[in-house]
């Protein structure tokens, strides 16, 4: 059941849908556990279930709690064959994940100001013109700003988005991250812009005078509009693992991250870094990446996301 994915079934030259590309994306993960669950349980396939949840990124606090729950339930003569421990590891995941899944809701304020953090590499830009789009679609108008100041690449990024969906962007050439998204906030609210979604320029959460500098951002912004920004989302690369950690609790500490977008997950074995985000720094997940396609972001589903996981249609 967690070998990987048969031929999509779609009908001939149609796209994928979302949980099948979901599916496909979670391939390298839902691998890691290949043949693990074909036998009885026994001390020695817990230990390989330990071992691999690890190697899956799950992390060791994470990779208890799960071990701990199926002990008992094991104990309790609730579970006798690996089966049935595989379809306990999905519920209890389950449980683990759904209080992530928090739908970002953008009606709340007009405009509806929404700042983006990460690390360079991360998909963050990307990501940006991802979201546009998904607001778009839900009738939303949207104004980007380009406060990445630092990559004249991350402007021209946004231009592109911006010329290819009919979206404004407030940019500089050159100038300060928080002087562009202070002008992009005027701007929306002047035009009557639904939702602002600004760009900051990618850092490492080491490099304190740049940490500074995005928390200097984000009080500008309350400066523009006392009750933004509405939301902060740190954009994370399922690559990265454990180091994903490290990065939310740096950026919370420094901008108060309100919500989480993980990118790539079709390109990483390390998908069970959501369950080590769950245990230990739990934030709304409100969007994940399974591809380069625009519409291959999507609001996170716990069930959905599980279901992938563990190969299921």
């Amino acid at each position: 059941m967690f070998g990987f994915l048969k031929k999509s079934e779609s009908p001939a030259g149609a796209r994928p849908s979302w949980s099948e590309r979901l599916k496909a994306g979670l391939s390298r993960t839902r691998a890691q556990l290949g043949g693990l669950f074909g036998r009885r349980i026994d001390e020695e396939m817990l230990e390989e279930l330990e071992t691999t949840l690890l190697m899956a990124d799950v992390g060791v606090e994470a990779t208890q709690y799960l071990l701990d729950e199926l002990k008992a339930a094991v104990g309790r003569g609730k579970l006798e064959t690996g089966e049935q421990l595989q379809r306990a590891l999905g519920d209890i995941l389950l449980k683990l994940l759904a209080p992530l899944e928090q739908p970002l809701d953008v009606s709340a304020h007009r405009p509806f100001i929404i700042m983006i953090a990460g690390v360079n590499g991360s998909g963050k830009t990307t990501s940006i013109g991802k979201l546009a789009k998904h607001f778009q679609a839900q009738g939303k108008s949207v104004l980007l700003a380009a406060g990445d100041t630092f990559r004249a690449a991350a402007r021209e990024q946004l231009a592109v988005w911006g010329e290819r969906n009919g979206i404004a962007v407030i940019a500089q050439e050159s100038g300060d991250a928080a002087a562009v998204i202070y002008d992009a906030v005027n701007a929306a609210r002047a035009r009557g812009v639904d939702v602002v979604l600004a760009d900051t320029a990618g850092r490492l959460p080491t490099q304190l005078h740049l940490m500074e500098e995005i928390a200097k951002v984000r009080r500008v912004i309350a400066k523009a509009e006392p009750t933004a920004p509405h939301e902060v989302l740190l954009v994370l690369d399922a690559n990265i693992g454990q180091n994903a950690l490290a990065q939310v609790k740096a950026f919370d500490a420094a901008i108060g991250v309100t919500g989480l977008v993980v990118t790539k997950l079709d390109g990483t074995a390390k998908g069970g870094v959501i369950a080590a985000i769950a245990r230990q720094q739990p934030k709304p997940l409100r969007f994940i990446g399974v591809g380069e396609g625009i519409d291959d972001l999507q609001p996170f589903s716990a069930r959905e996301f599980v279901d992938a996981l563990f190969g299921k249609a």
